[in-house]
């Protein structure tokens, strides 16, 4: 069983950074894509950012490009998303995601998925 458990979100203001982090368990992390995604309330969930199981490749969505750096460390088994310059339009829930060997941006590519976790940027 994967289970994957995100933290590091919270309230900041807008242009300050936060870092995501999202530890994974139960199967063999480095064979694994990773992936962030985003919702907010009523919306659909967004594709921010994914990783390759090496790290060597990484695919970012529109809003995260230039802002936004996802990266992993597989002897922690932990995927970070470092989210820069933030803008109040980034509150959001953001979810963490792993896909067997696919490197994909949408939701049916990824199988396992942790609980959120809120961010806010206030204006």
């Amino acid at each position: 069983q994967v289970q994957l458990e995100e933290s590091g979100g919270g309230l900041v203001q807008a242009g300050d950074s936060l870092r995501l982090s999202c530890v994974a368990s139960g199967h063999t992390f480095s064979s694994h894509a990773m992936a962030w995604f985003r919702q907010v309330s009523g919306k659909e969930r967004e594709f921010v950012a994914a990783i390759s199981g090496s790290g060597g490749t990484t695919r970012y969505g529109d809003s995260a490009k230039g802002r936004f750096t996802i990266s992993r460390d597989n002897a922690k088994n932990t995927v970070y998303l470092q989210m820069n310059s933030l803008k109040p339009e980034d509150t959001a829930v953001y979810y963490c995601a792993a896909a067997l060997f696919i490197l994909g941006t949408t939701l049916n590519e990824y199988r396992y998925w942790g609980q959120g976790t809120q961010v806010t940027v206030s204006s």
